[in-house]
C-alpha cells in the first residue's frame, strides 16, 4: 500500500469534503398549495398566482373546527377529507392548515405534488405575517414558512412564474435566522456564505458563526459543516480537536439515509486526526456532556431540505 504524506491526505480529505458537499445542494421538496381568497395571490418574485377561489363544499362550525376535523383526518389517513377540511381552514386563514397542506404537496403524500400550490401556501403565510403582532401559538409553522419560501426563491420552480431570486432568498433566510433563530435558515445562510450563492460575497468567517449558532441548538448538518471547517481551518485557524468533537456528536445523530455523507465526512477527518487530537475531542465531548443537552433543531421543514455543504473544488 502507498503511504500518503500528511499534506496529501489533507489534500485527499479536502476533495473528498467538496465532493461529497456538492452532492448535496439546497433542494426543497414542497408541495402543492391552493390559495383560496377573493383575489389573486401575488408571489414574491411580483407574479400573480392563481388560486381557486372555491371553498370546498362541506360546511363547518368554524375555521377551528374545520383544521381540527382536517387534522384527525390526516391522521387517520384519510387524506382526501383531510385536504378538504384543511382548505376550508386554510382559506379562513387557519395557519397550521396553510403549512400542512403545503407539506403534503410538497411531498406528494396522498395527493399529487405541486410545487406552485405548496409555495403559494407557504408564500401566503409569509405575507400574512405581521411582525406587529406575532401569532406565537404558530410561530414555528411562521418560522419554517420563511425558510421553505427562502429556498424557492433562491432555486426558482421550474415552468412556473416563480424565477430564481438568490436576493430575497437572503432576506428570507436573514429575517428566519434574526428574528426567529430558525436552524434551518441559519445553515442556508451558512451556506450561501461558502459557496456566494446568487452573488452573496463569499465570508467563511459569518459562515462559521451562523452554523455556530445553529450545531449549538443540535442542528446535525451545521455540526458537521461547522466540525470540518474547524479541523482543516477553512478559512479559519484550525481547531482541530474542536472540530473533531462537533464532527462526532454530528455523526452520532445522523441516522437518517441522506445524512450519510455525514458519517463520510467524519471518517476522513478522523481518519488524518492525530491521537492528540482524539484524545483532546475526547475530553471536549466529555465535559460538554456534563453540562446541559442541546436542544434538538427546531422546525419541520429540515424534513424538505437536502443536506447540503460547501463549494465544489476551485470555487
Amino acid at each position: 500500500m502507498t503511504m500518503l504524506k500528511p499534506d496529501d491526505r489533507n489534500l485527499q480529505v479536502r476533495s473528498l469534503y467538496y465532493a461529497i458537499a456538492w452532492r448535496h445542494r439546497i433542494a426543497l421538496v414542497v408541495l402543492g398549495t391552493m390559495m383560496i381568497g377573493s383575489a389573486p395571490a401575488v408571489a414574491w418574485d411580483g407574479s400573480s398566482a392563481d388560486i381557486p377561489k372555491k371553498i370546498p363544499s362541506k360546511h363547518f362550525v368554524s375555521a377551528q373546527r374545520a383544521l381540527r376535523v382536517g387534522v384527525d383526518d390526516l391522521n387517520a389517513g384519510k387524506i382526501e377529507a383531510a385536504v378538504a377540511a384543511l382548505t376550508y381552514a386554510a382559506a379562513k386563514g387557519q395557519i397550521i392548515a396553510r403549512w400542512k397542506l403545503g407539506e403534503l404537496y410538497a411531498v406528494g403524500d396522498g395527493v399529487s405534488r405541486d410545487d406552485l400550490k405548496a409555495y403559494q401556501y407557504f408564500n401566503q403565510i409569509v405575507e400574512d405575517y405581521d411582525e406587529d403582532q406575532p401569532d406565537q401559538q404558530d410561530l414555528s409553522a411562521i418560522s419554517d414558512a420563511f425558510v421553505a419560501v427562502g429556498v424557492y426563491s433562491l432555486n426558482g420552480i421550474p415552468t412556473s412564474t416563480v424565477r430564481p431570486n438568490p436576493r430575497r432568498a437572503h432576506e428570507l433566510f436573514q429575517y428566519a435566522a434574526t428574528i426567529f433563530d430558525n436552524p434551518n435558515a441559519q445553515y442556508n445562510l451558512a451556506h450561501m456564505y461558502m459557496s456566494g450563492a446568487g452573488g452573496v460575497a463569499k465570508d467563511h468567517i459569518a459562515a462559521i458563526r451562523w452554523l455556530a449558532l445553529a450545531a449549538k441548538e443540535g442542528h446535525r448538518p451545521s455540526q458537521a459543516l461547522l466540525g470540518h471547517m474547524l479541523f482543516i481551518g477553512d478559512g479559519v485557524p484550525d481547531r482541530r480537536a474542536q472540530g473533531l468533537m462537533w464532527l462526532e456528536l454530528a455523526q452520532d445523530g445522523a441516522s437518517n439515509p441522506k445524512d450519510q455523507w455525514i458519517h463520510d465526512l467524519y471518517q476522513s477527518d478522523f481518519g488524518v486526526a492525530s491521537g492528540d487530537d482524539r484524545q483532546a475531542a475526547a475530553m471536549m465531548r466529555e465535559a460538554r456532556a456534563k453540562g446541559a443537552p442541546p436542544l434538538p433543531a427546531r422546525g419541520n421543514v429540515t424534513s424538505f431540505l437536502e443536506s447540503f455543504g460547501a463549494p465544489p473544488t476551485g470555487q
